[in-house]
């Protein structure tokens, strides 16, 4: 059973965030500029509406400074201060060609990723606010951006171009490149067959231990793609999640080990994945990776691709003092082998929210695992998740 938060916005909620934590806010945004803070009951504590009215459409939290929330509306990102939002702390500009339709931080806290309708992914480096590299690869709209856990200059983007590329932030090219249009090995169907849609890519998440990604996307399918050493792609794998297009992927990084997933699809259907018990990660061969290898039905074909080499013309150089990548640790130590899987197909957990869906966002509400809802409604769902 839902509850609904409500009392926050007057338009269509677009966008969900968590703080993290058990205790930490929550963040929405809203059709014609609105924001809305909440508490860990539900609670509105703060509302605003930004200048120009233009949609909010991603809203996050900077881990450096989670007193600071990030709203991306039109081609600007603004600033907030989340417990009083009388008007933007700092506006910035020049961060975004076209509208903005993600943003992500890095575990430091020490940039930011943005992505638009141009096409092109931009950093910002959050103490000046100033873009010191934009990547252009894309060539269309560019959906979804997400930095990988404890590894702050690599960096996986996604777009309407059917693309998803791993990003160096040190080099001008992408370290490979992934055509959803390919076959991608074998494809567990959960429901009844569709006609074809191409492979837009809606939205990427990373693994807390930042090894596995899965990208939703227009086809129906959770794209699952495995990192192993120097960051080289050692696998790729599909399931068949929905009956309509994938549009949200989340990992959940707080339960019992970072391979669980949330999907969400136009079907209406939200959807947890564990997908230690579909077969992935699986071991690389090198390997590096995960230390247990999976067997059965559920495992995807590994496979290898080239890959393609894209035009030089990035510019400006970006340094971190965590540029090496980091192996499994802090944060997800002890939990990265996943456990033996109980080798099954579909997922653990599955319902059917009545509205098509705009966002998902796992969180801790008062320490209990949630799913949250966003729709075109003026309100935010909340799903209690059972033990897992």
């Amino acid at each position: 059973m839902a509850t609904a938060w409500s009392g926050g916005h007057s338009a269509a909620v677009l966008c969900v965030q968590a703080a993290g934590g058990g205790e930490g806010l929550l963040a929405s945004g809203a059709e014609r500029g609105e924001v809305a803070v909440w508490s860990q009951d539900g609670t509105p504590v703060a509302r605003l509406r930004l200048p120009g009215d233009e949609d909010v459409t991603c809203t996050a939290f900077c881990p450096a400074a989670p007193g600071l929330l990030y709203a991306s509306h039109g081609e600007a990102v603004s600033v907030l201060d989340p417990r009083s939002l009388k008007e933007p702390v700092e506006s910035l500009s020049g961060v975004g060609e076209e509208e903005i339709n993600t943003l992500s931080f890095n575990g430091t806290g020490t940039m930011m990723a943005t992505g638009d309708d141009s096409g092109a992914v931009r950093i910002v480096e959050v103490q000046t606010g100033k873009v010191v590299r934009t990547l252009r690869r894309h060539t269309n709209i560019v959906s979804s951006v997400a930095f990988r856990p404890q590894r702050p200059q690599s960096l996986v983007s996604a777009g309407l171009d059917m693309q998803v590329l791993l990003w160096n932030l040190q080099k001008t090219r992408p370290v490979w490149a992934v055509d959803l249009q390919e076959e991608a090995g074998p494809v567990e169907s959960e429901g009844r067959s569709q006609l074809f849609n191409p492979a837009l890519a809606h939205c990427v998440g990373v693994s807390a231990c930042g090894d596995v990604m899965a990208c939703a996307a227009e086809d129906g399918r959770l794209h699952l793609m495995r990192v192993g050493a120097g960051s080289r792609l050692v696998h790729r794998g599909a399931i068949k999640a929905h009956s309509q297009g994938a549009s949200q992927a989340h990992f959940l990084p707080f339960l019992s080990h970072p391979y669980w997933l949330v999907s969400g699809g136009n079907d209406g259907v939200v959807a947890l994945w564990d997908l230690s018990a579909q077969g992935l990660p699986p071991q690389d061969e090198s390997g590096h990776g995960s230390r247990r290898r999976t067997r059965g039905k559920g495992k995807a074909r590994a496979r290898h691709p080239q890959p393609t080499a894209p035009p030089a013309g990035a510019e400006g150089e970006v340094r971190d003092s965590g540029a090496q990548e980091a192996v499994c640790e802090g944060v997800c130590e002890g939990v990265c082998e996943p456990p033996e899987p109980a080798l099954k197909t579909g997922p653990a957990l599955r319902f059917t929210h009545t509205q098509k869906l705009n966002w998902v966002c796992p969180a801790l509400l008062q320490g209990r695992p949630s799913i949250l809802v966003a729709d075109g409604s003026a309100s935010v769902c909340v799903y209690a998740l059972p033990a897992l």
